[in-house]
């Protein structure tokens, strides 16, 4: 059966551009699905994505007008429910054929099979293929109705007599369906498809573009409607005017995802324009000049190869005049105030030291039931002096305290007030125009590091303190008042607060105790909080911690063999865990996992537990004797190594005890009858467990 090309395009007025790329993929993906669903289109790769200010499209390869006849298997009921004794059909069966549009004489038709121990009636059908336009407006529909939409507009029916309305993202003004060079007759927002578009609103050599066939949409688009329909395409293009024009200046654009996809997004036909703006706005930290252009005006500002911002900047713009002089005016005009107004909050902020702006905090809302801002300040302050002495003794201490004092004082500055993304960073600058050192100014900056995943951590022990401290004070504070993340839902970014405190502790290699931590993350607040909320705090983070490991290669069983122990420190679960995986690799490991099993298994049985040391005397079995040999023979070993951090070496040690633990379970009788005998025997297996999870558990590697 032969195929054609298809192309299906929406135009519509200018959408959202921090939406368009997300909605393009979303509009392409969910008209290939229904194709595919329909037999119309095999899934395969290929098809060719558009998304512009003004419209969504996608060209699908190789697509059948008519899908083809398939044979449809109905399982009706079990034998002895749809015929009688002589054979006939029962009521109920023929009211089943009949809710299936056949009749009685489809009866002699029906198939027996057995389905499982008894024997099923089976009814086979060939539905007929469906056509392309029956398929594509299915497709559509769904693909409108599924489409990522926060919110959406209504308006009037383009088709309607005023009274009805149309909900979408926008007011879509026509659409297209060809196949090859045909006109799939398919309607949706009511529109009916045909073959025309239109171009750029200025630049369009032709008001109407009316296609030639599906494949010539891009083309036509690009040369009649002066529109590169591609989001792709026309990002690559915009890439390569901004590397061209900044070369020309010896200079580079800012790296920006975000901000080009969002550019990408509001041009049709990009085109890359130079601007300035004067140098005495330089003097303000090049932070705030950065954002304000970017995020006011969607501007490129050009660093020079050191890093820095210049006066200069690219524009990308949506035409192409012969002369480009007024663009490039009009938008440094533009401009310019936004960079006077950044001046302004800059010089109005350091007439005012950040410790005399402490005290506001008091007036300023936390959470209705955590308090203040100056109150989160002294519970910060708390836990990160804490924190310094047992890193650094009082005089970090000192330190961290002026840190978390000082952390949070730029939220009441007019530029952080103007610009939220640059608390900490402007934090770091009036400390530093203050005259506190480096230490104290990066670590107000970098209190909120690591603020996403991969982001880099504090620079230096004090910025360390006071992060860690931020961020178990927010943990404990929100737990404590029942705010735990649940499912997807984490509104206060609990998880990624975790997941920075995981992180400082095992990449700084810090050997703090991650109880003590919580504990003194809770010992600020007021005995209201929630009884539980210490233990559920340590066992989140412990979960993240769980998750971030199995990211990282290793096995399920291998992160529970360690973190049910709770490790105390997080630091040291590294090692532990590439201790456990050389353990698992030993041919000893399986058997000993499963006699460790097996100990802990009849350990838990004992009432009151097991205590004591074990008497040699009482040892009567060869097998019991040999056992404790070995046991006191390789556990000084293993704990030696253990008490030097040499986990590996700990855990390999104790493969010596595979065939003395073997043996004593082939012939001793662990539950004897003789009450010193039993109990002596237990006090064995109990010095044998603990020698052997001290590391992690290793009854979780068995499996």
């Amino acid at each position: 059966m032969s195929t054609k090309n298809l192309l299906v395009e929406l135009f519509v007025e200018e959408l959202p551009p921090k939406s368009l790329k997300m909605l393009g993929v979303a509009f392409a993906d969910g008209i290939l699905n229904g194709l595919v669903k329909c037999q119309l289109k095999l899934r395969e790769p290929g098809i060719q994505v558009f998304a512009s200010p003004r419209r969504l499209g996608v060209l699908i390869p190789d697509v059948f007008a008519l899908a083809p006849d398939r044979t449809e298997t109905i399982k009706l009921m079990p034998v002895k429910v749809g015929l009688d004794a002589e054979g006939n059909a029962t009521p109920a069966l023929l009211k089943k054929l009949a809710s299936l549009g056949a009749d009685a004489s489809a009866v002699a038709g029906l198939r027996r099979e057995m389905d499982g121990k008894a024997e099923s009636l089976y009814f086979d059908s060939v539905v007929t293929g469906a056509t392309l336009t029956e398929g594509l407006q299915k497709a559509l529909n769904e693909a409108i109705d599924r489409l990522p939409i926060a919110k959406v507009m209504t308006y009037p029916d383009p088709t309607g007599d005023g009274w009805a309305t149309v909900n979408f993202v926008r007011p879509a003004h026509s659409l297209i369906a060809l196949h090859g060079r045909k006109i799939i007759p398919v309607s949706v927002l009511g529109l009916t498809a045909g073959n025309t578009t239109k171009g750029h609103r200025f630049e369009a050599a032709i008001d109407t573009i009316v296609l030639e066939d599906a494949d010539s949409y891009a083309r036509q688009l690009e040369t009649e409607g002066a529109v590169i329909a591609s989001f792709e395409a026309r990002r690559a293009d915009i890439v390569r005017q901004l590397a061209t024009a900044a070369g020309k200046e010896g200079l580079r654009p800012i790296e920006d995802d975000a901000l080009l996809d969002e550019v990408t997004a509001l041009v049709e036909r990009p085109n890359v324009l130079l601007g300035t703006f004067e140098s005495e706005f330089l003097a303000v930290p090049q932070e705030c000049l950065i954002l304000t252009m970017k995020a006011n005006q969607k501007y490129f500002p050009l660093l020079d190869a050191q890093g820095k911002l210049t006066n200069k900047f690219l524009i990308v713009s949506n035409i192409r005049p012969e002369d480009a002089s007024l663009v490039i005016g009009g938008n440094e005009r533009v401009v310019r105030p936004r960079l006077a107004d950044a001046k302004f909050f800059y010089d109005q902020d350091r007439k005012k030291p950040l410790d005399a702006r402490v005290l506001g905090l008091s007036k300023v809302v936390y959470h209705n039931k955590l308090g203040t801002q100056g109150e989160r300040v002294q519970r910060v302050q708390t836990i990160a002096r804490e924190v310094a002495r047992q890193l650094g003794g009082d005089a970090l201490a000192l330190q961290a305290d002026q840190a978390a004092l000082l952390a949070k004082a730029d939220l009441l500055t007019d530029m952080v007030g103007e610009f939220p993304e640059l608390q900490g960073i402007m934090g770091r600058y009036y400390a530093q125009h203050d005259g506190l050192s480096d230490e104290i100014a990066y670590a107000i900056e970098d209190h909120y590091k690591p603020r996403f995943a991969g982001d880099e951590l504090p620079r230096n022990q004090v910025g360390i303190c006071v992060a860690l401290a931020d961020k178990l004070e927010t943990l404990a504070g929100l737990f404590g008042i029942g705010q735990i993340p649940t499912g997807d839902r984490d509104p206060f970014a609990l998880r990624r607060h975790a997941l920075g405190v995981i992180r400082m502790l095992i990449e700084k290699q810090l050997p703090l105790s991650l109880n003590a931590l919580v504990d003194s993350a809770f010992a600020g607040f007021s005995a209201g909080l929630l009884s539980d909320a210490h233990t559920d705090v340590a066992t989140f983070i412990l979960e993240r911690l769980g998750g971030m490991m199995r990211e990282q290669g290793y096995t399920a069983n291998e992160v529970d063999a360690v973190l049910s122990m709770r490790p105390a420190q997080i630091c040291l679960v590294p090692r532990q865990l590439e201790a456990v995986r050389a353990f698992a690799a030993l041919p000893e490991s399986a058997a000993l996992a499963a006699a460790n099993k097996r100990v802990g298994n009849i350990l838990k049985k004992v009432e009151g537990g097991v205590s004591g040391e074990v008497c040699a005397a009482l040892l009567e079995e060869k097998a019991e004797q040999a056992l404790y040999q070995a046991l006191s023979e390789i556990a000084p070993k293993a704990d030696a190594a253990f008490a030097t951090g040499d986990y590996t070496a700990s855990l390999q040690a104790l493969a010596g005890l595979r065939s003395p633990v073997d043996a004593f379970f082939d012939s001793v009788m662990v539950n004897a009858e003789d009450e010193k005998l039993r109990a002596n025997r237990l006090r064995l297996l109990d010095a044998l467990h603990k020698s052997m999870n001290k590391v992690a558990d290793l009854s979780r590697l068995a499996t």
